[in-house]
């Protein structure tokens, strides 16, 4: 594989520090360019962190010196790079005028970002699951006027936490699920230094998320059609979702129903054999075994086990019946490595690996 060089735009941020420790020693890609805000341009990525630095790794002596961008200079930061990362905190509004600014300068965008999540011919990917969903890039570069540009986007953090479980026991029709999900104050870009009054505390809401907990995962099992992605109709999903005081690691209690319902060994033989495209190209970020079941009753655990396979694999326990729904289960992700950039890397590794960087 050849090696790109690539951006971070808003790389300041949670997630985007959080970039920048992954691909500081990536095999393929090597960051060329930093951008962020107008108040962190022209200084150091060092002096534009300044304290807010939130990751437990360094940060990464290369990039240490490298002058920040303003963001919003898409031609001299297009210039410079084969694509970019992006993490903006930003209106929903500029995100989406940003992103297309980036790929009309023929500089294809992997974005954590929701604002694209929902444009039909955008393909929101986990590699594992649907990634055939990038054959409707040649559609929406039609529609953006472009030879290479592009946007293709990473789901929610918080679906990783389930989604990835349900998706491979399709075939026996999933009908209808519930979701409860328990995610970390590192999904809201804060540590317990910047948000004390999350200690020892809960909060049941969170902007937005349940929205998109119920529908994202339809435009995963969705499929191309006349050029965009068509939403799938099922499984009909509801969700509540909980900030707890976890410093990173979402947590799922999940309830499904089928209409040929598995046995428990089905389900588990699924789960322990499933293997995605990026399995298949053995991309770099990509877990070897992408679902890991804990037979224990008080497994799996977040401080435990969402570091597992590098943050990049899903953990599963406490599959059992249920007495309203078919099946129950619990499941665990990590929200800043496999639920955003992690994420968002092996999406790029599989945009690479399909030809569509070239």
């Amino acid at each position: 594989m050849k090696k790109f060089n690539v951006g971070i735009i808003g790389c300041t941020g949670m997630v985007g520090q959080r970039f920048a420790t992954l691909l500081a020693n990536h095999p393929w890609f090597t960051v060329a360019a930093l951008a962020a805000s107008p108040r962190s341009a022209g200084k150091s990525y060092e002096e534009a962190i300044g304290n807010r630095w939130a990751m437990s790794e360094p940060l990464p002596e290369n990039l240490k010196d490298m002058i920040v961008y303003d963001a919003s200079d898409v031609e001299k930061v297009a210039s410079l790079v084969d694509f970019i990362f992006c993490a903006v905190d930003m209106p929903k509004d500029q995100i989406r005028a940003l992103e297309e600014a980036y790929a009309k300068a023929e500089c294809p965008v992997v974005s954590n970002n929701s604002a694209h999540r929902g444009t039909a011919d955008v393909p929101m990917i986990i590699p594992e699951l649907n990634a055939d969903h990038v054959n409707v890039i040649p559609y929406q570069r039609k529609r953006l006027g472009t030879k290479r540009g592009f946007i293709a986007v990473k789901s929610n953090c918080s679906l990783q936490s389930y989604v990835p479980a349900l998706f491979p026991l399709s075939h026996f029709g999933i009908s209808k699920a519930l979701v409860c999900t328990y995610q970390a104050i590192s999904g809201a870009g804060k540590t317990f230094e910047r948000w004390p009054e999350m200690v020892d505390n809960l909060i049941p809401y969170i902007g937005g998320e349940e929205e998109k907990s119920e529908k994202e995962p339809l435009k995963i099992w969705g499929h191309l059609e006349d050029g965009v992605i068509v939403n799938a109709s099922s499984p009909e999903i509801t969700a509540q979702c909980l900030r707890v005081p976890v410093s990173d690691g979402h947590f799922a209690a999940v309830f499904c129903s089928f209409d040929k319902k598995p046995t428990k060994e089905e389900i588990l033989d699924c789960w322990a054999s499933f293997k995605g495209r990026a399995q298949e190209l053995d991309l770099p970020s990509a877990p070897k075994q992408f679902l890991h079941y804990f037979v224990e009753d008080n497994m799996p655990q977040t401080a435990l086990h969402r570091g597992l396979e590098g943050g990049m694999a899903i953990s599963l326990g406490r599959l059992r019946e249920d007495s309203q729904y078919d099946y129950k289960f619990v499941g665990l992700s990590h929200n800043t490595l496999r639920g955003a950039a992690g994420g968002a890397v092996l999406l790029a590794e599989l945009l690479c690996a399909e030809g569509y960087m070239d």
